[in-house]
C-alpha cells in the first residue's frame, strides 16, 4: 500500500522515527511553517533549551511580573541561527514580523510580540523557540523516502496540552502509532 503526502506539508506535524539518532531530533516533533518546491522550514516544539521565558526577556530588557510565564521552558527550534527567537502561536495578532503558516499557526519574530507576552497581552497559547530547523530543496523528500520522519497534521493539543516530555508520543498518536513498537531500521518491500 502506497500512502500518498500532499503537495506540501506545510502546517504539519514531522515526528522523528527512532532512527534519528542525533539531538535536536531525536525524538522530535518539527511543525512545519513552510515546505515547497524550495525546500523546508520547521521549528521543534519538543526539545528543551537551558533558558526560561524570563531569561529572554531580561536580555531583551523588558520585565515580566508574571512568574508561571517568567518560568515558561524557551525550546530549542532547530539547529539552525539558534541565537534568533521565534514565537509559535495561534491567534495571527497584528504583529510586525509575523508569517501565518496557515488558518491555525502563526509564527512572529518581532520585539512587540515579547513586550504584548510580558505585559500579558499577547496570544493566549504560545511557545518560544531559538533556532529551527531547516531543508534543501528535496532534502525533506529524500528523508520522507528513507522513512525518517512520520507526518501528520499539526495539533495545538500535542503543542499547548501535552508535557513536552509526551509530545512525541502524542504526536505519534495522532498517525495511530506506538512509538515504542516502532524499529529503528527502515526498509522498502
Amino acid at each position: 500500500m502506497t500512502v500518498m503526502q500532499p503537495s506540501t506539508l506545510t502546517g504539519y506535524f514531522l515526528i522523528a522515527m527512532p532512527n534519528q539518532a542525533q539531538p535536536p531530533f531525536s525524538r522530535g516533533v518539527a511543525l512545519l511553517c513552510q515546505h515547497d518546491e524550495d525546500g523546508a522550514v520547521g521549528l521543534l516544539v519538543n526539545q528543551l533549551s537551558e533558558y526560561r521565558f524570563g531569561d529572554v526577556l531580561a536580555q531583551m530588557k523588558l520585565d515580566c511580573t508574571d512568574i508561571e510565564l517568567a518560568d515558561a521552558p524557551v525550546l530549542i527550534g532547530g539547529p539552525v541561527q539558534q541565537e534568533r527567537g521565534f514565537v509559535l502561536h495561534r491567534e495571527p495578532g497584528a504583529w510586525e514580523s509575523s508569517y501565518r503558516i496557515n488558518s491555525e499557526w502563526s509564527v512572529t519574530t518581532s520585539r512587540d510580540i515579547l513586550v504584548a507576552l510580558a505585559a500579558g497581552d499577547g496570544p493566549s497559547q504560545s511557545i518560544m523557540v531559538l533556532g529551527y530547523a531547516g531543508w534543501d530543496a528535496g532534502q525533506l523528500e529524500q528523508e520522507l523516502m528513507n522513512n525518517a520522519w512520520l507526518t501528520t497534521e499539526a495539533s495545538s493539543r500535542v503543542v499547548f496540552d501535552t508535557p513536552l516530555e509526551d509530545r512525541w508520543s502524542a504526536a505519534a498518536g495522532l498517525v495511530g502509532v506506538d512509538p515504542r513498537q516502532l524499529s529503528g531500521y527502515a526498509g522498502h518491500a
